[in-house]
């Protein structure tokens, strides 16, 4: 069987032509300029959240996304946006370019006019794809691929594909001022560089929680694999315990190997935590979850964006424990939504986590301070009106705002 067979191909009808004579088509409607998203698929973690979110969101802000996804698996399953159009390939490896064909023609039968990317098989398709078609590039940084795992040599080889791949990028997205430094350190300039913070929709009803007096659990959500830290949360509850706080932790998320989760589930019950440790596994109801935790706790040894499971925490009101990492600053603000602490740092974590059930960080300020942080700086709406910025700018449209203007909104009710 062709390895590049589509597992799922949904039809897309052709881009109509708009002329002053019918300027919105003959049904009536006005189109809109459709963006394809090329994305891996195999998982559905935080960056497969932002891809969904924002084929969410954009039609809101003028635009339209489709998908092809290079590796079929969760994302198919588990995205909300399931009237997005959606082609699934199997490559073979990530040298199997006979993707960037079958891309290209999902792009031009879509009547797509901008390709993006967000990973670095992705970009190596995608910019082949966009080249071929004489198409705007956009190439989306949500982590930094040259740390990005404990893999050296999967690291090197994926900094150097994605490097290459987006020499011709026409503007990159970064999620973080932590990412877009990083950015610049490998020579990409200011102007084709744009940051926008990710974002995640608030949660309806969402209060300051009040402290629970008993039995405390924390939450771990991750695709949990060595650089999340797992190993340093587990040593810090047993640390917790040997002091005698009761503390539990609900470990939210698929494993990324079975090894790994030998290995880990073996380290609780070596820790003397094992009947401490819920291990919940892949879930798709996360905000459910968080509804049963106390805190979320992520300690990341390296490689963090702006994780997309901090905006969540926050938005349900959680305070948050994680390592100062790349992006996570920018989220969480120490000793007022929560604690940052070092990477590694088994005392520091252990302390925080101490600090929080002790009352030192008055837990009620601390959840209504994320609530209200999330909603001033963390939204889907912000985060999608954003990257519709950019592709205005590709593409040479008048900004939303001018364009409500002269529809007849007044200037205050025009979109922001």
């Amino acid at each position: 069987m062709n390895s590049l067979t589509p597992i799922t191909s949904v039809m897309i009808p052709p881009l109509r032509v708009l002329t002053p004579e019918d300027p919105a088509g003959v049904s009536g409607a006005k189109q809109l300029p459709r963006v394809l998203h090329v994305i891996n698929g195999e998982h559905y973690s935080g960056a497969e959240r932002v891809q969904d979110l924002l084929a969410l969101r954009l039609p809101d802000h003028g635009f339209e996304a489709g998908f092809v996804a290079l590796k079929p698996g969760r994302f198919g399953s588990c995205r909300r946006s399931v009237d997005t159009p959606l082609e699934e390939l199997a490559m073979r490896s990530r040298w199997d370019l006979r993707a960037v064909g079958r891309v290209a023609r999902a792009a031009q039968a879509g009547g797509y006019q901008i390709i993006h990317a967000h990973t670095p098989r992705s970009a190596m398709v995608a910019a082949l794809a966009a080249r071929q078609l004489e198409l705007p590039f956009v190439y989306h940084v949500h982590s930094p691929t040259s740390r990005d795992s404990t893999r050296w040599l999967a690291n090197l080889v994926n900094g150097r594909i994605e490097r290459l791949s987006i020499a011709g990028a026409a503007k990159l997205i970064t999620v973080s001022p932590t990412l877009t430094d990083h950015m610049k350190s490998l020579g990409v300039p200011d102007e084709r560089l744009r940051c926008v913070l990710n974002g995640v929709p608030k949660v309806a009803g969402a209060e300051p929680r009040k402290k629970r007096e008993g039995v405390w659990t924390l939450g771990m959500v991750a695709l949990f694999r060595p650089r999340k830290g797992a190993e340093v949360l587990l040593e810090a509850l047993a640390l917790l315990k040997s002091k005698g706080q009761d503390v539990r932790l609900s470990a939210i998320g698929p494993f990324e190997t079975p090894d790994y989760e030998e290995h880990l589930v073996s380290l609780a019950g070596r820790l003397g935590v094992g009947n401490s440790v819920s291990w919940i596994g892949f879930t798709e109801g996360v905000g459910a979850e968080l509804d049963r935790v106390d805190a979320l706790v992520l300690p990341s040894l390296f490689g963090e964006g702006l994780p997309m499971v901090v905006l969540e925490a926050m938005a349900a009101g959680l305070p948050v424990i994680a390592t100062h990492c790349e992006g996570t600053a920018e989220a969480v603000a120490h000793r007022e939504t929560g604690y940052l602490v070092e990477p590694s740092s088994v005392s520091q974590l252990a302390g925080a986590i101490d600090s929080l059930l002790t009352g030192e960080l008055d837990y009620e300020q601390a959840s209504a301070r994320s609530i209200a942080r999330h909603a001033e700086r963390f939204s889907d709406d912000a985060m999608a009106a954003q990257v519709a910025e950019v592709y205005r700018e590709l593409l040479g449209l008048p900004d939303a705002r001018a364009e409500s203007i002269a529809d007849g909104l007044h200037p205050s009710e025009a979109p922001v």
